[in-house]
Parts: structure tokens; sequence; C-alpha cells
């Protein structure tokens, strides 16, 4: 078993809290503002409005970033990143051999309605 594995806690004090949900990318753009390249993404999560989020998800070309589904935690405070706000998290994981903080989003398997929760 893992060592790194954090201590365990109960769903209502975790997962339960977190507004977590599917939104479509409708706008993406490199941003130039930014330490390491970003994307500024505008996410459309339905009748929870649209979103900006920053995100080093960079090793996916710009049109493959339009269009698609991600999960985005819409609960959190926003985020600074520098010059840059991060109004909502979408979720992603390590980019496989690509440098720290380069990610891959976590996105549906299935063409999700938007808005739609994370359970």
């Amino acid at each position: 078993m893992a060592t790194d594995i954090k201590p365990i806690v109960s769903f209502e004090e975790s997962f339960d809290k977190l507004d977590i949900r599917v939104g479509r990318i409708i706008e993406v753009e490199l941003e130039t503002r930014t330490h390491k390249p970003t994307y500024k993404m505008v996410v459309d999560f339905g009748k929870y409005g649209k979103r900006v989020s920053f995100g080093r998800f960079t090793q996916h070309p710009i049109e493959e970033v339009k269009d698609r589904l991600v999960l985005g935690v819409l609960n959190f405070e926003p985020k600074k990143m520098e010059t840059v706000v991060s109004e909502v998290l979408v979720i992603g994981v390590q980019y496989p051999k690509a440098e720290s903080g380069e990610a891959a989003f976590v996105s549906p398997a299935a063409n999700a309605k938007i808005g739609s929760k994370l359970f």
C-alpha cells in the first residue's frame, strides 16, 4: 500500500462539500501574462454560468481544447495566478512525460449534460 495517501476523511466533510460540474470550453487562448505557458479558458456550465479558468493544459493543442467537456470545481474561491485570476478549477492530472504542473484533462467518457454534478 502506498505510504503517501492522505488520512481518511468522511464523505460529508470533504467530497460532499465540493460542487463539481460538467462544463464545455467555449473559448481558449494562450495566456502570455503568466510565467509558464497557460491557457485562458472560458467554460460554460449552463445554468451555473460561464467562468474563466487558467490552466497548464498546453500539451493539448488549442483545437483539441475548444468544445471539450471538462469537470470544474465551482465553489472554490477565485485563485490568483501571478497577474490573472482563475474563477473555477478545471480538474486535471499530470500530463504523461511532461514537466511538473502540465496537466491532462479529466473529462466525462460520455457526452454528459452541461452543468450536471459529479457524484
